[in-house]
């Protein structure tokens, strides 16, 4: 016998206990195409044309906007309220994104050819459905095989269970008002880093100056100028003895546990070549990228652990403070001269020569002054790991309630 239905989520507002009832998408909303246009038509300002790239995490953002003469406009213009789908791309894991337009973002404004509008009803309880996992299952069902597109017959034609009309007001409110939360924390956190990096300009001198521009009450002298051979010797400790065992293994990215450790599968003689990594020491990951181009320097704040053997690792022989620290080994305007200087440069991965970095010269304040610094820079560290706490925890409450709210 074949097993019914189900016919109502897990979850739901008191009062309402009625089955939800299955229909065609197409049934419920509106469909709008978007526009077509020609090179020559785009001009400075004009009408706006809503691409996939002004789609961020569900919402609008500027972000390489494309203007067209208003009298080539032949289609829809959106409205408050309405929701945006990408149902065409080069890039098949962008079928679908979407967001729900809360205000309208210029006036006037359509959207590409690329994408379809939907008018609903209540598009906050659409908005909704588009964000569950029914709705990734049924793009997935219904991508072409070479072209990535959803086309409109086909958006129509996907079917979700739907409740009565007073009840998915209920949803779509609280779902709104999540969303809203989520990315008022995410701008919160976006803030806060950026109020972190202009403060690191303030606090760290700039070229060819020995004084930061901001300092702590009693601190004015320049800070010493010293080279690195006096402050780091290269450690050379492999895990010989097995001291420590997969479980072990840190990633020098995120100076945390490497996350699949557990499936590493290394013989004895491969884990004797990991380098030991202590508590305080620093690694040098040579990988090159847009932000760091001569690679950089990880302090390791977490505890005792191993490393590949790619990764060189320093000890430092002064006093400092692990905070500053931290900050400083990190901070491009403070190494980026000294790692141009001793790197050489491989396909993906710099080399550290170990004699010519101890000859490159630093600027370092006195062991007071990073300990102000660095209890600062600490207590706003504290205070953007809460936000994004916070703002974890927000993203797994809409998970759940879109797990067991929808059927």
């Amino acid at each position: 016998m074949a097993k019914e239905e189900k016919k109502a989520p897990k979850l739901r507002f008191n009062g309402y206990t009625n089955d939800w009832e299955q229909q065609e998408l197409g049934a419920v909303v509106e469909f709008y195409s978007g526009l077509t246009y020609k090179p020559e038509n785009v001009v400075q300002n004009g009408t706006l044309v809503i691409r996939s790239s002004n789609i961020h995490n569900n919402q609008y953002i500027n972000a390489d906007n494309v203007y067209v003469k208003n009298n080539i406009v032949n289609s829809e213009y959106v409205q408050e309220q309405d929701i945006v789908v990408v149902v065409r791309n080069g890039s098949r894991n962008l079928i679908g994104k979407h967001a729900l337009l809360k205000s309208i973002p210029h006036d006037p404004s359509v959207i590409g050819a690329f994408m379809t509008g939907i008018r609903s009803l209540n598009n906050q309880f659409i908005e909704a459905v588009l964000n569950t996992e029914k709705f990734k299952r049924e793009i997935n069902k219904n991508l072409g095989a070479t072209i990535n597109q959803i086309t409109t017959s086909q958006f129509k034609k996907m079917k979700f269970n739907f409740p009565k009309r007073e009840e998915d007001k209920q949803i779509g409110i609280l779902f709104n008002y999540l969303d809203d939360t989520i990315q008022l924390h995410e701008r919160k956190c976006e803030e806060l880093t950026l109020i972190k990096k202009a403060l690191l300009q303030k606090l760290f001198p700039k070229k060819d100056k020995d004084r930061p521009e901001v300092r702590y009450k009693n601190f004015s002298d320049a800070w010493e100028q010293r080279k690195l051979g006096e402050m780091v010797e290269k450690s050379t400790i492999k895990n010989s003895d097995l001291e420590y065992s997969k479980e072990d293994i840190l990633s020098v990215a995120t100076m945390s546990d490497m996350s699949f450790s557990r499936d590493i599968n290394s013989t004895e003689n491969y884990m004797k070549t990991y380098n030991k990594i202590l508590y305080g020491e620093i690694a040098f990951e040579g990988h090159s990228n847009k932000k760091y181009r001569f690679g950089r320097f990880v302090l390791n704040d977490y505890r005792n652990g191993i490393v590949s053997h790619i990764y060189d690792i320093y000890k430092i022989i002064i006093d400092y403070d692990m905070n500053f620290m931290k900050e400083w080994i990190s901070l491009d305007r403070v190494m980026y001269k000294p790692l141009v200087n001793s790197t050489t440069s491989a396909r993906m991965m710099n080399s550290l020569q170990a004699k010519k970095l101890y000859k490159q010269k630093v600027l370092l304040p006195d062991l007071q002054e990073q300990k102000e610094i660095g209890n600062f820079l600490n207590k706003f560290d504290t205070l953007i790991a809460l936000h994004q706490r916070k703002l974890e925890k927000l993203k797994q409450l809409k998970k759940f309630l879109l797990q067991n709210m929808f059927i």
